[in-house]
């Protein structure tokens, strides 16, 4: 009988490790410091919440101003209500992001919003409305989009897209007040500005 010899399998040789190349250790270092400089900026953002813009006080007094004596110009009342407010007035502005849950009813210092006030008492209910639709049509016409309507007895709220600048005309009936409020959205003020 032929004798049998076994062969055992060959075993391939293992592939000798070469050690990593710079460029990929370098581009490993390169993704993990642009990983924690992103994971960095989202928990400041998540904390802060976004920023709010930078504004001049004194451009948003005279936008405000204008938009405001535009509006009159469209009431076009019989009943004089006296000159515009000189002066801009100013409310608070809050923290965003989870630091509100940290700070809840603390306004900020630095952010503001602005708004002009104005009211005419003892205006017929069908004066008050001719008026309105006079200052709704031109809103209208210059792209402002309509946020609210019936807030008070009668009226309206428009909101300006690329300003976030409001008008909100309200007539109430029991003493025939027709109200007119020109609104600027909360924005950041420069240090140091008196306000």
């Amino acid at each position: 009988m032929p004798s049998v010899r076994y062969v055992s399998p060959a075993v391939p040789a293992r592939p000798s490790r070469r050690p990593r190349s710079r460029r990929v250790l370098a581009a490993l270092a390169l993704g993990g410091a642009v990983c924690c400089l992103l994971a960095g900026w989202g928990a400041y953002r998540l904390w802060n919440g976004a920023p709010y813009p930078e504004v001049d006080p004194q451009a948003v007094a005279a936008r405000l101003g204008a938009e405001a004596g535009r509006v009159e110009d469209d009431l076009a009342l019989p009943v004089r209500s006296g000159p515009l407010p000189d002066r801009v007035e100013t409310g608070a502005c809050y923290h965003r992001g989870l630091r509100s849950i940290a700070h809840i009813d603390e306004a900020r210092r630095d952010v503001r919003t602005f708004s002009l006030e104005r009211e005419t008492t003892g205006i017929p209910q069908d004066t008050a409305r001719t008026a309105q639709e006079r200052v709704r049509s031109r809103l209208s016409r210059q792209g402002w989009k309509l946020i609210g309507q019936n807030i008070s007895d009668m009226g309206f709220r428009y909101e300006n897209q690329q300003t976030g600048d409001q008008v909100h005309v309200d007539w109430y009936e029991p003493t025939g007040t027709l109200a007119v409020r020109v609104h600027a959205p909360c924005g950041k003020i420069p240090d140091g500005h008196p306000l």
